[in-house]
């Protein structure tokens, strides 16, 4: 019979293998079963985000592991979004006022094999081309197909599982335990293309900004790799006019981009077959009713809680889940059914506010950027945060640069954004602001009480 030391984790991950470091270094005797080969090994087929933001509130976590300073050589820092027009035109909007205030881009496959590097060398063990088919709540067995496609059951005291927006374990909540679970798929997907370094390998757009071309429906972003490329993301409708039903030749994917992206498309050599050659991604967000089961069973990450990616906030927010869930393993020891439980209870809130403001951010970032009055309420936000420090911070900025949870930036946010709009409306520049009504309104409706960073 294995003890409560034993823990069986699915997926090797970002979020898997960040937890069975927090795991190993309590002394848990962790196993993580991955589906796929070892990426450290094998060249794995293309269909995952090449790269993502790392902000603050994925830092701490790391940082707490005691991995952040190998995971530092990794990132690109971004300060803000150089946005496209259509002429080619380019605007840089930071992220925020002060010099730290940046998100960083990272490589998904080197920040994973980083942490699969150092889960091994605190005492984990990874089994790969495991995929887990069924789990058995009430024995606690967990159900594998190995490499060779024979099928084995493994006992197991705590499993965690941390095997993503399509989890496997999820499903078998469903089927076994009636959890009642919904995938909303928008109906937009994503393709990932890609601009290469100039002849010296050096970047051929400004490095240190995350790039967007918005165009109201759909949009093109950029993040720059270590190489001197950048990976590149179309946002487009699945279905409709434009779409990717109806870029269905090479000659309308090069007229669709000449006509919205001229200044990308003298980037893009290998645009056609890329664009043909390349998965279209799907994108949605988890909702499960259940995360736990009986102290044995708990859902992490993506696999409780998958969002869109268009706050950057992902895996950000599943290494959040990481640290909090060994917050609660300090607070309960051993006891997994008090540990799965309040964890549940904690992060909840928190994450159905960051799948919401995800969507809310994805019509931000094609759309309202556009908008002359977002980008003077954006600097009256800056302006207001200098006046009163610590109480009005912008709803990005806590999201982002904060620790503070979810659900709060999310109501202190939808407060703010009534301020903005009251202060700014028939106003269309800085000076002509009515301060004395900002610190009035903000007083009666913040109160003192400043935000902890």
């Amino acid at each position: 019979m294995r003890n409560s030391n034993d823990i069986t984790l699915i997926g090797a991950g970002l979020a898997g293998s960040l937890m069975a470091i927090f795991l190993a270094r309590r002394g848990c005797r962790v196993t993580l079963y991955e589906r796929q080969p070892d990426m450290r090994s094998h060249d794995l087929p293309a269909g995952r985000s090449i790269n993502l933001a790392l902000a603050q509130r994925g830092i701490r976590p790391l940082k707490a592991a005691g991995v952040f300073e190998q995971v530092a050589g990794l990132l690109i820092p971004m300060r803000g979004r150089m946005l496209h027009d259509e002429h080619g035109q380019t605007r840089l909007t930071p992220y925020g006022h002060k010099p730290e205030e940046m998100i960083h881009s990272v490589s998904r496959p080197g920040l994973n094999k980083l942490l699969m590097n150092a889960a091994e060398q605190a005492g984990a063990r990874i089994q790969f081309q495991h995929r887990c088919e069924d789990v058995d709540f009430e024995n606690a067995n967990v159900v594998f197909t190995d490499a060779s496609g024979a099928r084995q059951s493994i006992k197991s005291h705590a499993l965690i599982a941390a095997d993503g927006g399509g989890s496997a374990v999820r499903q078998a909540m469903v089927s076994r335990l009636g959890v009642r679970s919904v995938e909303d798929v928008l109906p937009h997907g994503y393709k990932e293309l890609a601009i290469p370094a100039d002849a010296n390998g050096r970047h051929r757009m400004q490095r240190e900004a995350l790039h967007i071309w918005p165009r109201g429906g759909y949009m093109l972003i950029a993040l720059p790799n270590l190489d001197g490329s950048f990976t590149v993301t179309l946002f487009l409708p699945n279905a409709g006019e434009p779409s990717f039903a109806s870029l269905n030749t090479p000659e309308a994917v090069l007229a669709f981009f000449q006509q919205n992206f001229p200044d990308a498309l003298k980037l893009l050599p290998s645009l056609v077959n890329e664009f043909f050659e390349h998965p279209t991604g799907l994108l949605g967000t988890v909702h499960s009713q259940r995360w736990h089961v009986n102290g044995h069973t708990l859902l992490l990450g993506d696999a409780a809680h998958a969002i869109v990616p268009f706050h950057g906030q992902g895996m950000n927010c599943a290494f959040e889940d990481c640290l909090i869930l060994d917050d609660c393993i300090d607070k309960h020891g051993g006891d997994w059914q008090k540990v799965f439980a309040d964890f549940e209870t904690q992060r909840r809130p928190d994450t159905e506010a960051i799948a919401a403001m995800a969507l809310e951010n994805y019509v931000e970032m094609r759309d309202v950027v556009r908008d002359p009055k977002f980008h003077l309420q954006k600097e009256l936000g800056f302006v207001l945060e200098e006046r009163h420090p610590g109480v009005f911070v912008p709803r990005y900025s806590m999201v982002m640069f904060h620790h503070l949870p979810y659900s709060e930036a999310r109501r202190r946010g939808a407060i703010q954004q009534n301020i903005l709009d009251r202060l700014t409306h028939g106003v269309t520049r800085i000076p002509d602001v009515d301060m004395q009504l900002a610190d009035e309104l903000i007083a009666a409706q913040l109160g003192d009480k400043r935000i902890e960073s």
